[in-house]
């Protein structure tokens, strides 16, 4: 006589539904905050290009300030980019026969969504060979509503990070987009170079590294991140973050939305890259 139904199998069974509907609820959950998300993206994008073109009507479209300034500057490459104007990120093996692009905002907050998700399975991927990242750091945040100069100022930060090293700039800009450290949209928090150093104490490279400050609050590759900033908009990029393989881009399946959560990264990667040998 079979005992499928005895207690113990009937209260196993509701242990095993309730735990797969607490499941589903969770990935559920997931799946409407990145679609709200992937939303926010196309919001910002629009919103940056009203504050562009409100900001040029007020100055005439020659900018004011210490940022116009700064434009005026002469350009300062950091170490270990290359391309025009430097703005060539490249990280990971040379030899990697793949290249994705990444277009990111340091103040949006749909980056810093996608990098707590998707980070470090990007990061296991550069570091295992897979394909080679680059990164492309843009500010338009800041000529949105919202207004401000943290997206440049930490972009500019990001350069001083880089001119330190690889890793310490792939370090850095995890810790700038951190639950832990990542401000509010709002929140212009990244243009206090205090703020910026302060971040930087959790990166072993730069904690300290009086060089690395030094560039920071002389704003040494402020003009740099500026060129950087000029990308945005080009190409069809008009939103954050942006994933490239060569000229295609990489959305979740059935949205235009950029893969933020970790399975839907790893199954838009899987896909165009083929699956992990």
């Amino acid at each position: 006589m079979s005992n499928r139904n005895n207690p113990q199998n009937k209260q196993a069974a509701r242990e095993r539904l309730r735990a797969e509907r607490e499941r589903q609820a969770k990935k559920d959950k997931t799946r409407r905050q990145l679609v709200v998300a992937g939303s926010i993206v196309v919001v910002l994008a629009i919103a940056g290009g009203i504050g562009v073109a409100v900001s040029n009507m007020n100055d005439g479209g020659s900018g004011k300030g210490e940022w116009a300034a700064v434009a005026k500057k002469d350009l300062v490459k950091p170490a270990n980019t290359t391309g025009d104007n430097g703005n060539e990120i490249v990280i990971g093996d040379p030899k990697a026969k793949e290249t994705l692009t990444v277009y990111e905002d340091v103040r949006c907050p749909v980056c810093a969504m996608f990098e707590q998700n998707s980070g470090e399975q990007l990061r296991k991927d550069v570091k295992d060979g897979r394909y080679k990242v680059r990164f492309v750091m843009v500010n338009f945040i800041d000529d949105g509503p919202a207004g401000g100069t943290g997206s440049k100022n930490a972009v500019s930060a990001l350069g001083a990070a880089l001119n330190v090293g690889p890793e310490a700039f792939v370090e850095y800009k995890e810790a700038l987009y951190s639950k832990q450290n990542h401000p509010d949209e709002q929140n212009d928090a990244y243009s206090d170079d205090k703020k910026l150093i302060e971040v930087a104490q959790q990166v072993p490279a730069l904690k300290g590294n009086k060089d690395f400050e030094k560039n920071v609050t002389d704003r040494t590759y402020a003009k740099w991140g500026l060129e950087m900033g000029k990308l945005f908009g080009k190409n069809g990029i008009n939103g954050t973050p942006t994933l490239l393989h060569g000229d295609k881009k990489l959305t979740s399946p059935g949205t235009q939305n950029p893969p933020i959560a970790k399975e839907d990264f790893a199954s838009v990667i899987d896909k165009e890259f083929g699956p992990k040998k």
